[in-house]
């Protein structure tokens, strides 16, 4: 075995000994920091991460979300060894990125925020290319393969100067995936691309995740965010403020919003209906916004039938990630409970 090829040897013992070996024997946690601080000197002091401590479980989807300027990038860069950290310990498939700093880059497949492709290569050239970096054999290389999934079969022989912005970042994921890395990041994977290509692209990730690849995705689609993640990590002004289950997050908030579609006109708000905060919009919408945890929704229709109102059709509206998002980073004590 060449020296070039090790790197790739040991990342892809580590993607492939769970249906070699079952998951005995492979780290709980794909990714752990500890203590992980990050300060650029220059005229201006800027701590960009001040003691980030975060466990990401094997095999789990996590989305990390923050701000612009909240410490992401430079977080993911670390983890990629684009970055020197300043203080702290980072472990990524239980390999030290200081001690043992091939097997951890190994492990890990990056697909960066910004488009950095040679416009003259093919996209089949790139990922060549990229597989030659990691010492993959050409006998194990899965170039068709990846460019089938990210559906560039068709212009795997054009030059990527003639490719569509969505399609280059798709590229890039590619690029990403070359060495069978057990843990994949993407930064804003999915900025340019449209509808159906990015559902495509999740449809792959997805199949990645029940493969056993780990994920962790930072995106601006926090829609997007809420249904793919099983949990969120938020970092503000370089501190974790929040990491916990996706549902367990948003119900933090605490918030709901009830819509009341009455049978008949109705001028001004009951009497019965003072206590709660509700809002008429005539003549038949009734909106009231409430705390599951303080008042329950039978206690409101209570109140609605006690005023003597006739429903025609009602519906519930929880709080979602924008929410929670938004009550956590508002302002510098975001770190308080919403």
């Amino acid at each position: 075995m060449s020296p070039n090829s090790q790197p790739y040897a040991a990342g892809r013992k580590a993607a492939t000994e769970a249906s070699a070996a079952g998951l005995e024997g492979l780290p709980e946690l794909a990714i752990q920091t500890t203590g992980l601080r990050k300060t650029y000197g220059g005229r201006r002091t800027v701590e960009a991460l001040r003691g980030v401590d975060l466990a990401i479980p094997r095999g789990a989807i996590v989305g990390l979300l923050g701000p612009n300027g909240a410490g992401k990038s430079t977080f993911i860069n670390i983890l990629a060894g684009l970055v020197v950290k300043t203080a702290g310990q980072v472990r990524i498939w239980d390999f030290d990125i200081d001690r043992d700093s091939r097997r951890a880059r190994s492990a890990i497949g990056v697909v960066p925020q910004e488009i950095n492709i040679d416009a003259f290569f093919t996209p089949r050239e790139l990922l060549e290319f990229q597989a030659g970096l990691y010492g993959v054999p050409a006998r194990e290389r899965r170039t068709d393969e990846i460019l089938a999934a990210m559906h560039l079969t068709a212009q795997a022989d054009s030059p990527s100067r003639s490719l569509s912005g969505g399609m280059r970042r798709r590229v890039l994921v590619g690029k990403a995936m070359v060495h069978s890395p057990p843990i994949l990041v993407l930064d804003e994977p999915t900025a340019g691309v449209d509808v159906e290509l990015r559902q495509q692209l999740w449809d792959h990730i997805r199949d990645l995740n029940r493969a056993g690849v780990t994920v962790v995705l930072t995106t601006h689609y926090l829609e997007e965010a809420q249904q793919l993640c099983d949990s969120i990590a938020i970092i503000h002004h370089g501190e974790l403020v929040a990491h916990e289950e996706t549902q367990r997050l948003i119900e933090r908030l605490d918030r709901k919003a009830l819509t009341i579609l009455l049978a008949e006109d109705l001028a001004e708000l009951p009497v019965a209906l003072a206590g709660f905060t509700a809002q008429l919009h005539p003549p038949r919408r009734l909106s009231i916004h409430y705390r599951p945890s303080q008042t329950g929704i039978e206690e409101i229709l209570a109140a609605v039938r006690q005023a003597g109102l006739a429903i025609a059709d009602l519906t519930t509206e929880e709080g979602d990630l924008e929410d929670i998002f938004l009550a956590l980073t508002a302002s510098p004590g975001a770190a308080a409970e919403p």
